[in-house]
């Protein structure tokens, strides 16, 4: 049997993006979202799961170590002289280099400080994610095994994923080179894992795909699926329509626009029927 996670990360970066996530949401082809604890649209996103009426859907904590403002003060390693977080690749070259207990131990403060402030909402966060993919980096997993098991959080993300071959998506170098990156932390970090009982989805997509989705693309991708529990990593949104200022605006763009296109199309459950797939969130533990 083929069943397919949608999960859509970075809900809580704006407002546009949450409507965009809460419209897929209600037309039953987002089964999953991943909620940025330190976004500017946190609130608005809360507001908006407590006002859903009973739609399949499952939710995970975006741990953020990269962009925004942090949750806790006085860092002196994971946020610079204003106040936060560097920016994606200083954040990656940080996480994945030298270790120190000093980055250690700021890196827990941070990472419990955004599960717990999923967690006080009351909602139940049954899966575990990173913006930038930070929660597999050398640096964090650590933390976030410990963090997973005392928060009772029961799956973990592996963006781990083989280049794939889509007649219809030109591959470049550089997405190449990131996805390789992020796949090589995720298997060293699998090892740890299923050390601990942690569960994990078994294959992933969506590494080479980030705002290039389009409907032949996705009848592609769905007819490659593997048999098994696959989570598929989205970033449907709304665009604001008013200029954006601040750490998440580079993102707020129309490639959101064009993936929510893409799954709201008359034709994409269509797809997924001929392609014998599934949705579903993710699994109850």
């Amino acid at each position: 049997m083929k069943r397919l996670i949608i999960n859509a990360d970075d809900c809580g970066a704006d407002e546009a993006r949450n409507a965009g996530i809460f419209e897929a949401i209600k037309k039953g082809v987002v089964t999953s979202v991943s909620i940025l604890p330190n976004g500017p649209a946190f609130d608005d996103a809360i507001q908006r799961i407590k006002s859903l009426n009973n739609e399949k859907v499952s939710w995970g904590v975006h741990i953020n170590l990269s962009e925004g403002e942090p949750l806790s003060s006085g860092l002196q390693i994971l946020a610079g002289p204003d106040g936060y977080f560097p920016g994606k690749l200083p954040a990656i070259q940080l996480l994945t280099g030298i270790i120190s207990t000093a980055l250690e131990r700021e890196i827990a403060i941070e990472v419990e400080a955004q599960i717990k402030a999923l967690s006080d909402t009351g909602l139940p966060v049954n899966h575990l994610d990173g913006h930038h993919h930070a929660h597999i980096f050398p640096a964090v997993i650590e933390t976030v095994i410990e963090m997973v098991q005392k928060y009772k959080i029961p799956l973990i993300r592996i963006p781990a994923e083989p280049q794939p071959s889509y007649r219809s998506l030109h591959i470049s170098r550089q997405c190449s080179e990131e996805a390789r990156l992020f796949s090589t932390h995720a298997a060293s970090a699998l090892v740890r894992i299923n050390e601990t009982g942690i569960r994990t989805t078994d294959h992933f997509r969506g590494l080479y795909i980030k705002g290039r989705l389009s409907l032949s693309l996705m009848e592609e991708l769905l007819e490659g699926l593997s048999h098994g529990l696959t989570e598929l990593m989205l970033h449907p949104g709304r665009a604001e329509k008013d200029h954006l200022y601040g750490p998440f605006s580079g993102f707020s763009t129309q490639d959101r626009e064009k993936e929510l296109t893409t799954l709201l199309h008359p034709e994409f459950h269509l797809l997924l029927k001929r392609s014998g797939v599934i949705l579903a969130p993710f699994p109850e533990i």
